[in-house]
């Protein structure tokens, strides 16, 4: 299944102290909640068994490291389009430049 998402805030910004606590930041759980919208209403449900997932992040700007996109884009799609992200065995990510359309384009295919 393929599907288009926003490009993610930057895994720099994921993590935040809350009261001694490290939780998920409120812009990464709202990204996480229009990500799996996104993906639902594409007709995406969970596969079952390991899968392999393709990233292809078009960048806004000539700034930002590919890895920090990976980990939100993922998580974004547990219980969407898999289970857990412990089924994912493989994972390929490559970054773009597109200045008026940036995106993740996510491919996820069962192993």
């Amino acid at each position: 299944m393929n599907i288009t998402l926003p490009v993610p805030p930057s895994a720099n910004r994921y993590w935040r102290n809350f009261r001694g606590r490290m939780v998920v930041s409120a812009e990464a759980r709202a990204y996480k909640e229009q990500a799996a919208w996104i993906a639902k209403a594409a007709g995406m449900e969970p596969v079952a068994g390991d899968v392999s997932v393709t990233l292809r992040v078009y960048r806004q700007a000539k700034r930002g490291d590919l890895d920090n996109s990976i980990k939100v884009s993922l998580d974004s799609l547990n219980g969407v389009a898999y289970s857990d992200d412990s089924q994912i065995v493989r994972i390929v990510a490559e970054r773009y430049d597109d200045k008026r359309n940036p995106r993740v384009e996510i491919e996820v295919t069962p192993c």
